[in-house]
């Protein structure tokens, strides 16, 4: 039976956890602009929980970099700018063509089950227009690089993943963004990886990225 400080801690666990999710969800959409400042009363009103919760998820969110610390006490959404984009969009590119090939070099069938999978649990969401699309997105793009057995590589990438976000938040707003087939682009990269095919892989997949940071870096203020 749980006791009353394991029931205690369980509840702080589960707010913090909460408090991160909203949070990072926040600031990922850009409802939390980069480069404001994140004031924990404020917070503590809006999540309707403690003090404590709201910084133990500001200080994970500083651990993922979407907060900075701008002082002993202070927090502030993560600024962007295109240095930034650029630098994530190359490590990006270095890291997923290492983890690509090495879940290809793995292939079997439960993985590839697994990114079929993926791959139509997104492409119905698209269709859909669900909320839950960046969610199918982001868990396609982690399917491909899944069966790597690099645990240490395939985190980096998803935290690259989530970073790379807040920027295309702004592209999706931009009048030529639509002109992308980008379940074409999806589609290829599926074909590809089915066909444990590594070079057209990479090389599909670094080219839709990439198709991203051509549309996407003019338009962000150094």
């Amino acid at each position: 039976m749980m006791n009353a400080v394991q029931h205690i801690e369980g509840k702080e666990s589960s707010a913090t956890h909460g408090c991160y999710l909203t949070l990072r969800k926040m600031i990922l959409t850009g409802a939390l602009p980069p480069g404001q400042k994140l004031k924990i009363e404020q917070l503590r009103g809006l999540l309707n929980t403690g003090t404590s919760p709201v910084r133990e998820a500001l200080s994970l969110l500083t651990s993922d970099m979407l907060v900075e610390r701008i002082d002993q006490r202070g927090f502030r959404a993560a600024p962007v700018g295109r240095a930034n984009f650029e630098e994530i969009l190359l490590l990006r590119c270095a890291l997923e063509d290492t983890a690509l090939r090495a879940s290809l070099a793995n292939a079997d069938q439960p993985w590839e089950e697994r990114l079929v999978l993926a791959h139509h649990h997104m492409k119905t969401a698209g269709k859909k227009g669900t909320a839950d699309f960046e969610d199918a997105h982001k868990s396609f793009h982690m399917a491909l690089l899944s069966n790597a057995g690099l645990p240490m590589l395939e985190r980096y990438c998803a935290q690259l993943y989530d970073l790379n976000i807040r920027y295309r938040y702004l592209a999706a707003d931009g009048p030529r963004y639509g002109e992308r087939s980008i379940e074409a682009e999806h589609q290829s990269i599926l074909d590809a990886a089915l066909e444990r095919d590594a070079e057209t892989a990479v090389r599909v997949l670094l080219d839709h990225y990439r198709r991203t940071g051509e549309y996407l870096s003019p338009q962000i203020k150094n």
